[in-house]
């Protein structure tokens, strides 16, 4: 895969992935606003914004909307993120303009109609609400909060209800209107498409875009610490996690291979010493999560109420285990479905999208796959146990939890056994 990249007058973007053997072609708007970038007030505005996009504009009604890229068999969608926005359109390699069309609409023209927004604030709250009562959805909420306190990138994407209930018409459009400017948005498709006609109209349908934002993020900033809820349940919701890493650190893919080895698969360490040996969990998985400035390490898991006690040392000698020792046999596997994952995503016109927009937000450029595979190839087993040693000394610990709680230590002597 190698995106061609084009930068119209105005500062845009345009990621070009021309695949000629398919029958379909995905086209996404990416554009660098989440959560993080949220003042206190405005917590959740980023979210809500994504979905009022789709609520009408000057030309179109909700239902007109829906409707335009259903009636060719497409499929139509946004999503949030800390860190950025991003709405997308799949469809059939003739309906390509349409679906642009459409994203170039809801993204300039959107009217927040009084009445929609109102009927879609009490949508959002329901999906506060489903996340509340989902609790292994709202641990990593907890989580965020412990690992960022007091931080926009520490706040919950979806906001709180008491917020959610107070945003204005104005305030969505004056978000939009600050923050989805043509230097900070790219437009990227991917699949069978004629390229120079895909340039043009992107040139003429996103003209209007002013150029620039004067607004910079705050940079995260790790701290660690502790939130937990104790709920009658019949699990306990654990997240474990410490101070991570940005995605251009030297010790990007050493970290990528590390977490995989500890708990990426059925074949992980915590996987198989945890759920085979011992049977204390259902499922159980640790993850790297990076920014643009920072990051954080964490794993999952959930066990029962009297587990719990043992599940934890347990992780904590799994994890200082892997600073001490670890196979090449073990590396060669996480690389492996490292790379098989990379490759198996190259069928995906949704993943090659996904893949370089998020690219072109971090990096700038879209990253040829032959430069990640040598990357992930340059690890090895030194570079996963200096890396598991730099974490483990260098940062606090993070501790979410939700469930049960009464046989769960207290903070200081978990973050003790770490």
């Amino acid at each position: 895969m190698k995106g061609e990249v084009t930068t119209l007058d105005n500062g845009l973007r345009i990621v070009t992935d021309i695949i000629p053997h398919v029958e379909t072609v995905t086209v996404g708007v990416w554009t660098d606003v989440g959560s993080r970038h949220e003042r206190p007030e405005q917590n959740g505005l980023s979210h809500m914004l994504e979905h009022m996009a789709f609520k009408g504009t000057k030309k179109r009604s909700a239902r007109d909307i829906a409707e335009v890229v259903e009636n060719v068999g497409g499929y139509l969608n946004a999503y949030t993120s800390r860190e950025h926005t991003t709405y997308y359109a799949r469809l059939l390699k003739d309906d390509l303009s349409l679906g642009l069309d459409v994203l170039a609409d809801i993204l300039q023209n959107s009217v927040f109609e009084p009445k929609e927004l109102e009927r879609e604030r009490g949508v959002i709250i329901q999906e506060i609400g489903q996340a509340n009562d989902t609790p292994d959805d709202i641990v990593f909420d907890y989580f965020q909060e412990a690992a960022y306190p007091d931080q926009s990138i520490g706040r919950p994407i979806l906001g709180t209800t008491e917020l959610v209930n107070s945003f204005t018409r104005d305030d969505l459009a004056s978000y939009m209107s600050d923050h989805y400017k043509a230097e900070q948005m790219v437009v990227v498709a991917s699949g069978n498409f004629d390229r120079d006609s895909f340039i043009a109209q992107v040139k003429q349908d996103f003209s209007a875009l002013g150029p620039a934002r004067d607004f910079k993020s705050d940079t995260a900033v790790y701290q660690g610490g502790v939130e937990l809820e104790d709920r009658d349940l019949e699990q306990v919701n654990l997240l474990i996690g410490f101070d991570g890493i940005s995605f251009d650190d030297l010790d990007y893919y050493a970290a990528q291979i590390m977490s995989m080895v500890l708990g990426g698969g059925m074949s992980s360490r915590l996987f198989q010493e945890i759920r085979e040996k011992r049977g204390l969990v259902y499922s159980i998985y640790s993850f790297m999560q990076s920014y643009v400035d920072g990051g954080n390490f964490a794993i999952h898991a959930g066990t029962g109420p009297e587990q719990v006690a043992e599940l934890v040392p347990v992780v904590a000698a799994e994890m200082h285990k892997l600073a001490q020792s670890v196979s090449m046999d073990e590396i060669n596997r996480a690389q492996t479905q490292m790379k098989a994952g990379l490759l198996m995503s190259l069928e995906s016109t949704t993943s090659r999208m996904e893949q370089l927009g998020r690219q072109m937000m971090i990096f700038g450029r879209p990253v040829p796959h032959a430069e990640i595979m040598e990357k992930i190839n340059q690890v090895d087993d030194v570079a996963v146990m200096r890396y598991m040693d730099r974490m483990l000394s260098g940062s606090q610990l993070s501790l979410a939890a939700v469930g049960p709680l009464s046989h769960l230590e207290d903070y200081d002597k978990i973050a003790a056994r770490f």
